[in-house]
């Protein structure tokens, strides 16, 4: 388990891709839902997915074992970018259906969440897609350039789904953990100081990177600017299976 205790503990629930960001308030953070990628294998436009209800239940778990005070989402809740089938309509009213009656929800838009406000109850807060700042901590998706005149020491992100890649290990295919260390001028040039960025895997298990096709770092600008001073690869279990140089494997 990574644990930070600054004003703040931050922490991961063990054995699920979600964070614990726990102040004065307490607040669960996922990422990368993408509900409703599987609508291409569903004919019919009236169901249900088992996708999302095995994906709504666990969250309504973690939310019942932590009990946070909101839900925080760092984007791509849909599948699609800019279009919505009626799969994703159904699924995404049944999620938030049953989300919004366990905690307050918070949605940073990501690059597929084109038109979700569509989608969306009335009581969801929806940021700008440049993220939310807590506690120096700048949320965000991770496929947009935060502004440089920020003051922050870390950044939790999604977008990427890390994956560990290796043919000699039974990890191979699997959802992991990122923590990079960089010099905070990589991306805001008037400041000093480390930087931490946490790359959250994607929540949706059935949604994962089958092979490494392309460099994924590349889609973020976050990452694009970043020089690794160290890193640490931890599986969904708390190990930790990497540092930075096997960052490619993953990223």
């Amino acid at each position: 388990m990574i644990k930070y205790i600054i004003m703040y503990e931050l922490r991961i629930v063990p054995f699920k891709p979600a964070l614990i960001l726990e102040g004065s308030k307490k607040k669960l953070i996922i990422s990368d839902l993408h509900i409703g990628f599987e609508n291409a294998f569903i004919a019919n436009n009236d169901h249900i997915s088992r996708a999302i209800k095995d994906i709504t239940q666990d969250v309504e778990n973690i939310i019942n074992d932590t009990k946070p005070n909101s839900l925080i989402i760092l984007g791509d809740v849909k599948s699609s970018i800019y279009d919505i089938s009626t799969n994703e309509q159904n699924d995404i009213a049944f999620f938030f259906e049953k989300i919004t009656k366990k905690t307050n929800v918070i949605l940073i838009p990501g690059n597929h969440d084109g038109n979700i406000q569509n989608l969306l109850p009335r009581e969801i807060t929806v940021t700008s897609s440049m993220g939310l700042i807590i506690d120096k901590i700048l949320l965000t998706h991770g496929h947009v350039k935060p502004s440089t005149n920020l003051n922050v020491d870390k950044i939790i992100m999604g977008h990427i789904h890390p994956t560990f890649f290796s043919d000699k290990s039974i990890l191979n295919g699997m959802p992991v953990w990122v923590s990079i260390k960089t010099n905070k001028d990589c991306l805001f040039p008037s400041m000093s100081g480390l930087l931490e960025i946490t790359i959250i895997p994607s929540f949706n298990k059935y949604f994962r990177n089958v092979s490494r096709k392309f460099n994924r770092k590349s889609n973020s600008p976050i990452l694009r600017r970043t020089k690794y001073l160290s890193a640490k690869i931890v599986s969904l279990d708390g190990t930790i299976i990497g540092d930075e140089t096997i960052i490619n494997n993953v990223i």
